[in-house]
C-alpha cells in the first residue's frame, strides 16, 4: 500500500512539474480555459475548424489588426499579423476533432501574455 502512495505521489509530481498539468487542466474545463505555456497562450474551444480560423480573423479585424500573411492546411492554419507596437503576431489553429479547435496566440518573440490575452478574447466574441 504504501509503494502505491509513493508511486502516486511522483506520478502527480512529475505531472505537474512538467507543465502537462495546465494542459490537462484546461482540457477537463473546457472552453473558457486558457494556458500560458512556452510563450504562447493556449485555448481549446468547441467550435470547428474553419469557423474559428473565420474568428481569428474577425478578431484581429476588431483589434485593427491587419493579417500579414496567412496559410491554410487540414492539420493547421496560420495567421501572421503585427501588433500596433510593430510586434509580430503569430496565431495557430489546429483541429482537434470535427467539432472542436486549439488556438495558440504569440505576440513577440519571446510572448506577452498580456497582448496575446487581448488577441483571444476578441477571437472568443467571433466563435
Amino acid at each position: 500500500m504504501k509503494k502505491i502512495l509513493i508511486v502516486a505521489a511522483l506520478a502527480v509530481f512529475s505531472i505537474t512539474s512538467s507543465g502537462c498539468f495546465l494542459l490537462f487542466a484546461g482540457a477537463a474545463g473546457g472552453a473558457g480555459t486558457a494556458a500560458w505555456l512556452s510563450g504562447k497562450l493556449t485555448q481549446e474551444v468547441n467550435v470547428p475548424y474553419e469557423r474559428t480560423i473565420n474568428a481569428a480573423k474577425s478578431g484581429l479585424k476588431s483589434l485593427r489588426l491587419s493579417v500579414a500573411k496567412y496559410t491554410h492546411t487540414e492539420e493547421v492554419a496560420q495567421i501572421k499579423s503585427n501588433y500596433t507596437d510593430g510586434r509580430e503576431i503569430w496565431i495557430d489553429i489546429r483541429p482537434i476533432t470535427s467539432a472542436s479547435t486549439r488556438i495558440e496566440v504569440r505576440v513577440g518573440a519571446v510572448g506577452d501574455k498580456e497582448a496575446a490575452d487581448k488577441i483571444l478574447k476578441a477571437i472568443s466574441r467571433y466563435l
